[in-house]
């Protein structure tokens, strides 16, 4: 964020008395009641859409061995998934997508509460993404889907071709994409039987709803200020690579073939 004059961080608020603080609030308050009711009318018509069985055989590299993806869940009997960028032969994972990951940790206890299990796939080798893990001190299961269809089978990962034609299939619809790999969030539901389904997929912006650092940026008077990078995200960095003082959004280097940037 920029350096600003007294008359610069003033010119875009009017200052007021604190009744009329209030009052404009409350005007605010009933627009974001409304959001919340819309959103828990969508988290319904999420709740009710129908189900994939899932009959493919994947098999996921982890670290008690190859195991399937009914093997994944553990205990639970739901499981999400983040489809984190990560290919063969990367130094390092997509920061945005380790942007998402830096949130999971401690919600770990919170969802194994309510039978949820959680899992990060990637499709590089197993080896890489124990590097990586350690490197950022993940707790999470990471497990490899190298060798697999997964990545492609679920918008995470396309050819070179398909990126050369620019018909990757992501997001629901055909589009260009910038890089082999893609993020997005997956959950599952396994039957007591042990059959598997898909029950949602969400890609694009949507996977922001593992970031919730965005949501404290959402309350600044210039929320998350990203208007003038030369993509959104283009100032998040692996949480190790941070300077000691903030860098101003005018200076950040952009990084070529930026991940995750918006893609509605």
């Amino acid at each position: 964020m920029n350096d600003l004059t007294d008359a610069s961080f003033l010119s875009d608020h009017e200052v007021v008395t604190r009744d009329h603080w209030i009052a404009e609030r409350r005007r605010l308050l009933e627009r974001e009641k409304a959001l919340t009711r819309l959103g828990d009318q969508v988290a319904r018509e999420r709740q009710t859409l129908p189900w994939v069985r899932m009959d493919k055989p994947y098999v996921f590299e982890t670290p008690s061995g190859p195991r399937g993806l009914a093997e994944l869940f553990g205990p639970h009997r739901r499981l999400i998934v983040q489809h984190l960028m990560f290919g063969p032969g990367w130094e390092a994972a997509c920061k945005s997508c380790s942007f998402m990951a830096d949130h999971t940790d401690p919600a770990l206890p919170h969802l194994a509460a309510r039978g949820v299990g959680f899992v990060a796939v990637s499709r590089a080798p197993l080896a890489e993404l124990a590097r990586f893990k350690a490197r950022m001190g993940w707790r999470f299961d990471w497990v490899s889907s190298f060798g697999s269809d997964f990545n492609r089978d679920f918008q995470a990962s396309f050819t070179p071709e398909e990126r050369a034609r620019g018909d990757v299939f992501y997001n629901f619809t055909t589009q260009p994409f910038p890089q082999d790999e893609a993020p997005g969030i997956s959950v599952f539901a396994k039957a007591p039987d042990g059959t598997v389904y898909l029950t949602y997929s969400t890609y694009g912006r949507g996977v922001e709803l593992m970031m919730h650092t965005y949501r404290f940026l959402d309350l600044l008077p210039e929320g998350r200020d990203e208007a003038d990078l030369p993509y959104t995200m283009a100032w998040v960095k692996h949480h190790d690579r941070y300077e000691e003082a903030p860098v101003a959004a005018s200076v950040v280097t952009p990084v070529a073939g930026g991940c995750c940037s918006s893609r509605g």
